[in-house]
Formats: C-alpha cells, sequence, structure tokens
C-alpha cells in the first residue's frame, strides 16, 4: 500500500523520529500548546494541558514509588486522565497497563498480581497504593521536571484472557520511541498533524489505544466518545469533520441500523481513512458500508495484540476478493492442519503466524505461553488462503462447535442472523446434546421477533445443520464495545 511508505515525510515528521514518546509529546506541546488534543463530551484538552497534567501527574506517581521499567495499572474510563496517566507512565520511565474501569475485584486483583504494579490508578485497590478515578494530581513544585530515565522498556502492556479466568498481559516488544515505522503506521490509519479521529472504542483494548496514541504523536486531535452510541458516532464525525474513525463491525451493524432518516442526516464526506478490525465483518455489512462511505475509504485490518503479523485491505480490494481480511503488510502467514503440516491454498486450518522484520520479540506474556512450533505463532483463528495470498478466516478454533461431525462456525450462524432488521446482535454457542455431541443455541438481541420468523429468515441462508435449533431472545447487547463477547462463560451459564 502506498501509504504505508515513508516517501515525503515532513521536516517535522523527520525532526521527531527516534525520539521517546514524553519528547515527542513536548515538542507536540510546544508546537501546538493551545491546539485540542482531545475532545470528550463537549469538553477539550489541548497538547499544553495535558503536558502539564502527565508532568503533575508523574511527580505524584514518583512519591508513590513508581520507578523505571515497573507496570501502572490504569483502570480510566475513556476519560481525559486515561491519557494523562499513560504519558505520565512514559515520563518516569514506566510502562502503561491498562485495563477496564469496570473489572470486578478479583479480576482486578489478578492482574495487578502479574504486573506487580506499585500503583492503580482509577480503582481501588486492598493493598497497594491507588488513585481514585478521575484524579487530577496537584500541581508539581515550580521548575520540577521528570528525572532522566530510559525510555519505558515497554510502551503499553494490555490484557487479554479475562474470559478463560486466566488474565495474561501482553507486554510491547517496543520500547516508547516514535520510530520511522510508527510515522508509517499513523498515515497507514489516516493520523496527521492537527487532523481528528473519532475514537468510539474503549480505550483500555488494543486498537483503540494505538490508534489514539498515532493520532496525538502525530500531532492530530482524538474525538473521543465516552462509549459507544452510534448516533453519537455519526455526530462526532459531523461536528469535527473528521478524517479517520477506528471501528469494529458490532459499532457498524448497530449505526447502519440505525432509521435511513437519522443516519444518512449525518455528513461522512470528510472521512478519508474508516478502519474496522477486532472481530469478523459479514459480507452484507461490509457491501452496506462499501456503498455508504466508499471503497476507497473502508479498510480492514487482521492481526492480534502480539503484533507477529497484521493483514489490510481496502474496499476495492475486498470487492475483488470478498469476505477476505487482506495480505500481509507485516509478517508471514501459513495454513497448518492439526498435527502440523502445511495445507494447500483454499483448505481450512489453523493460521500460523511469524515476525519477519525484526529480531526481537514483538510481545512478551507474563501469565501463559505462546503456541509456537519452529518459530511460527497461532493465536487460535481458522481460515484459509486463496492462490493471490489472501487470508479468510473461518473462526476461533476454541469457538468451533462439533455438530453430528460437522464443524459449524458460530461466525457464519451470527452474520446470517445479524442481516435479519429486527436483530441488534447475536451470539451462537454450543451446548451439550446427547444425539449429536452439541446443539446449536443462539443468543438474540432483537426487537419483536421470534424463533419461527427467525428460523424461517435463516433457511434461506444457511444449509440445514447450522441452523439453531434453539434460541434464546434477550434485550441487552450481547458484545462490548470493542466487539468481544465471552462465549465461555455464556456456556459455563447454560450448561449449569
Amino acid at each position: 500500500m502506498a501509504a504505508a511508505t515513508l516517501a515525503g515525510m515532513s521536516a517535522a515528521d523527520a525532526s521527531l523520529v527516534d525520539l521517546p514518546y514524553p519528547e515527542v509529546m513536548r515538542a507536540q506541546a510546544n508546537a501546538r500548546s493551545d491546539h485540542v488534543a482531545v475532545t470528550l463530551s463537549g469538553s477539550q484538552l489541548t497538547f499544553g494541558e495535558l503536558e502539564v497534567r502527565a508532568t503533575n501527574l508523574a511527580h505524584h506517581l514518583l512519591s508513590l514509588g513508581v520507578e523505571p521499567a515497573d507496570y501502572v495499572t490504569i483502570a480510566e474510563p475513556n476519560s481525559f486522565e486515561w491519557f494523562t496517566a499513560f504519558l505520565a507512565c512514559w515520563k518516569l520511565g514506566a510502562t502503561p497497563q491498562p485495563v477496564s474501569s469496570r473489572l470486578p475485584p478479583l479480576e482486578l486483583a489478578a492482574i495487578v498480581d502479574l504486573a506487580d504494579s506499585p500503583v492503580v490508578i482509577g480503582m481501588e485497590h486492598a493493598t497497594r497504593p491507588w488513585l481514585p478515578r478521575g484524579f487530577i494530581a496537584p500541581p508539581a513544585p515550580a521548575g520540577w521536571s521528570p528525572p532522566a530515565v530510559p525510555p519505558s522498556p515497554a510502551w503499553k502492556a494490555p490484557t487479554s484472557g479475562g474470559s478463560t479466568g486466566r488474565p495474561k498481559l501482553i507486554v510491547s516488544g517496543d520500547p516508547a520511541i516514535w520510530t520511522s515505522s510508527l510515522v508509517g503506521l499513523a498515515r497507514v490509519i489516516g493520523a496527521r498533524a492537527d487532523g481528528t479521529t473519532v475514537m468510539p472504542g474503549p480505550l483500555y483494548h488494543n486498537g483503540p489505544l494505538i490508534w489514539s496514541w498515532l493520532t496525538l504523536l502525530s500531532g492530530g486531535n482524538v474525538a473521543l466518545l465516552p462509549r459507544f452510541d452510534a448516533e453519537s458516532t455519526l455526530a462526532a464525525i459531523q461536528e469535527n469533520t473528521a478524517e479517520s474513525i477506528y471501528l469494529v463491525p458490532t459499532m457498524m451493524q448497530r449505526m447502519w441500523k440505525l432509521p435511513n432518516d437519522t443516519k444518512y442526516a449525518y455528513d461522512l464526506s470528510s472521512l478519508r481513512v474508516a478502519f474496522h478490525l477486532a472481530e469478523p465483518c459479514p459480507k452484507w455489512l461490509k457491501e452496506a458500508w462499501i456503498d455508504w462511505i466508499g471503497a476507497d475509504v473502508l479498510f480492514e485490518l487482521y492481526g492480534g495484540t502480539e503484533a507477529q503479523c497484521f493483514t489490510v485491505l481496502d474496499g476495492n480490494e475486498w470487492l475483488a476478493h470478498p469476505g477476505s481480511v487482506g495480505k500481509p503488510l507485516m509478517g508471514e502467514l501459513k495454513i497448518m492442519d492439526e498435527d502440523g503440516n502445511d495445507l494447500p491454498n483454499g483448505e481450512t486450518g489453523s493460521v500460523w503466524m511469524r515476525n519477519t522484520a525484526r529480531e526481537t520479540p514483538s510481545y512478551i506474556y507474563i501469565g501463559d505461553e505462546a503456541e509456537e512450533q519452529d518459530g511460527w505463532e497461532c493465536l487460535g483463528d481458522m481460515g484459509w488462503m486463496d492462490d493471490d495470498g489472501y487470508l479468510y478466516l473461518a473462526d476461533r478454533r476454541k469457538d468451533m462447535i462439533l455438530v453430528g461431525g460437522a464443524n459449524v462456525f458460530p461466525a457464519e450462524i451470527e452474520a446470517a442472523i445479524g442481516a435479519h432488521p429486527k436483530v441488534r446482535s447475536s451470539a451462537v454457542i454450543g451446548l451439550p446434546d446427547k444425539d449429536k455431541g452439541n446443539r446449536i443455541h443462539a443468543i438474540v438481541d432483537a426487537v419483536d421477533l421470534d424463533s419461527p420468523e427467525l428460523t424461517e429468515f435463516l433457511a434461506e441462508r444457511l444449509v440445514t445443520y447450522k441452523i439453531p435449533r434453539t434460541y434464546e431472545f434477550v434485550k441487552e447487547p450481547l458484545r462490548d464495545d470493542a466487539g468481544k463477547v465471552r462465549r465461555t462463560a455464556l456456556v459455563a451459564e447454560r450448561s449449569a
């Protein structure tokens, strides 16, 4: 992709390359002190204000014992304080370790123990120093500046695995240094100085975290939503004349299913780059969005927080390879069977990847071990590749349902259910069945919909054995704002 190249890097970009993140943000504050860095619910935080707040918090964290290379757990919701906490950690050479602000106490305790965090920001902790949600540090002494320390050895350490009951940290293999590769990645996602990125996703997740900081480090503005709302997201694009946006298919579906007179009332013509990622996107939804905002604007990315490899494609490529998530922009992919044998193009197996662009690991786990074989790693996804090297995903391996000897992928069924105009979201799981081994059970968030109507709708889209045998209709979203669903918990609740 041409956007991935660095040809024509501006003098401002070049002057910041290879500087630690705190120095880049200080330079942005000096260059555009009064320019808006983050907008939220009608309020604004400028680059200058962010720099001052982060310096004050760094002074306070230092007094609480934070040292270089420490992990600092950050449990703030989408807020100015979330950005402040990240930048304050980097100023001390520490690693920000973000978590959901709604974690139950036991899960928070398990993560804090893994990280051995000296301080928890945004949530109470029983045995460690903690700062309340929305805490604003008192001013540092006049003339105080953070100590001279090496850059944070890992610029982030988000979590994963909470749905299994065994949370882990995914610690970045990259220090907090602004490299030419990151400048290139910022260009890919549409971030630029004084441009605006709309962020409706939860910042503790890896995608929103990366999109937001690439925007700020580039000197751009993040138009942040406190949490996702379909119409508010469209309004944010129009009000901020936004050039880029981060999405997941769950958001796309809720936005698309707004009444036509609502969704078409907003001007989205300023958008140049709209990326979606984090979960499979149904074909019908992809086509709808291409028709809505244009094939040149809609992009898709597939990859893990582990960053061994990622694929990218735009809407035009997708139309030529419907259903694909793209070709590797970084790293390598291959498909293998259960015995570790390479599979030919067109056959479905486990997706394995490796990073070929670096000599050091792109991440480390704390609390888990990678599934590795001869330098290749698997994140648990299944898929296949075509003869042109494009990857197509089937589903998560652990989510696959074995029904009477046939492999059934929940993502395919959820895509068909989601096409019904009354459906807001769904989650398909397998429940024990004496005859077939498992029966397909669909939990559906819908309005005025019943089993016969949905079964008739699905009969035109799915082979008989893939149609759910039982349904459960609910009135609340089944996926979070990052598009994630905890199937393990759903199965356990219903199996009990």
